[in-house]
Order: C-alpha cells, then structure tokens, then sequence
C-alpha cells in the first residue's frame, strides 16, 4: 500500500487562488517529475488531484487519467487526504497531487506521529508506504525526490 504525495510545480502568484497557472519553470518542474514517476508508478496508480489550475497542470504532466477531488484544495486537512486516499486500507498505490502545508503535514503525522508539518519543495514527491510486520503497523519513507535533484 503506497501514498505518494507530490506537490504542484512552481506557479504565478495571483487571485483567484485556484486559477493559479504553473510558471515556465514549473512546467519543466512538473515534467521532470512525470518522467521519473512514470517509470515507477504502478500501472494501476489511483491518482487524485486538487481542482486548482496549478495541480490539475502539474498531473497531466504525467499523461495518466486521475480525478479531480474537492475535498483536497487548498486550505484540505492532512485527514482530509488520508480519507481521499483511503489511508492505510487502500490496495495498490495512490498518488495525491496537492497543496503545501497540507502534503507536509500528512507526511509528519504519518511519519512522526504529531500533527506538525514538514517542508515539500514546490514539484517534489514523498514517496510513503504502509506494512504490517506482525502485530506492528509501520511507514516507511521509500523516496524523496525533487525537480532540481532528477
């Protein structure tokens, strides 16, 4: 069972915030990070993403169909991504294409157990996966990857 989370490539600032577009560099950002995706992700990858402009560019990056989910736009709780993604009772992988500080935050509570926030570069992916080993439910970080180090 894996939860990938990738945040959206760099974007214009500006209002409306979901009408947000990726800048030129958040294009080759996003690209970067499709290519290494694409031949990692498993075939049968769930992918959800936020109906902003800016994540809903960053995941046709990848050229796989996905599903726009409400509930993760901005302002989404990291409980709100563990629902979408049906977290740790999915079967395969989901990929959630979101939103700083909501992928950090459920980065730390999944990792670290607190309700604290880590820090997801503008493109990058934490890779996180759930197993079981015995009576001992665990995460396990399986990547970390950002445009600048692909």
């Amino acid at each position: 069972m894996d939860l990938i989370l990738w945040r959206h490539a760099e974007a214009f600032d500006g209002t409306p915030d979901l009408s947000r577009r990726l800048t030129p560099k958040g294009h080759k950002q996003a690209e970067t990070i499709a290519a290494w995706l694409s031949s990692r992700l498993p075939k049968q990858t769930r992918i959800l993403v936020s109906p902003a402009v800016r994540t809903q560019e960053t995941a046709k990056a990848l050229d796989r169909r996905f599903e726009t989910i409400a509930s993760i736009a901005p302002g989404a709780d990291a409980t709100a991504i563990l629902a979408a993604a049906d977290w740790p009772n999915v079967k395969g992988a989901v990929l959630v294409v979101g939103h700083q500080p909501t992928l950090g935050e459920v980065a730390a509570l999944l990792l670290a157990g607190e309700a604290r926030e880590f820090s997801v570069k503008k493109g990058g992916v934490w890779w996180l996966s759930h197993r079981a080993r015995g009576e001992l439910e665990q995460v396990v970080l399986r990547a970390v990857v950002n445009p600048d180090l692909v």
